[in-house]
């Protein structure tokens, strides 16, 4: 099974971490996992100040911060996994990947901020739903 993991790095990526890891199914070798992290683009008129270097470096650095603890989490399993930051806003990164990559499973850990639906979803999960054509397992 190809399975796209979205990952920011927060409390909730770990309870899906965790989840994943509890779930025979969902964990081992056999699969082909992809970690995504989505990066903020940094404003037009910012990148101009400071630089393309200074900003490129920062989109390497946030992901690398996010992505450290994971490589440890799928190295202690003997699991290879590929990783990939995105920059822009992340519900479009993440249905775009899955989509475009063809991934069998989506699966993203849930905040709960914003408006009704969102306190139940949070708000980039309800976007990823409406635009990701892949299953989505969401973990709350």
């Amino acid at each position: 099974m190809k399975i796209l993991l979205a990952v920011d790095g927060s409390a909730y990526t770990k309870r899906m971490l965790a989840y994943v890891a509890a779930h025979d199914e969902w964990l081992g070798s056999r699969h082909e996992y992809t970690v995504l992290h989505c990066v903020a683009e940094v404003p037009e008129r910012a990148q101009g100040f400071v630089g393309a270097d200074v900003v490129g470096k920062f989109y390497e650095d946030d992901a690398e911060a996010v992505f450290r603890p994971i490589r440890a989490f799928f190295d202690h399993q003997r699991i290879k996994a590929t990783y990939v930051h995105a920059v822009g806003h992340a519900a479009d990164g993440i249905a775009r990947l899955a989509d475009e990559g063809k991934f069998d499973l989506l699966a993203m850990g849930t905040h709960g901020h914003g408006g009704l639906v969102g306190v139940v979803l949070g708000s980039v999960a309800t976007k990823v739903l409406a635009k990701c054509s892949t299953p989505v397992l969401l973990i709350r």
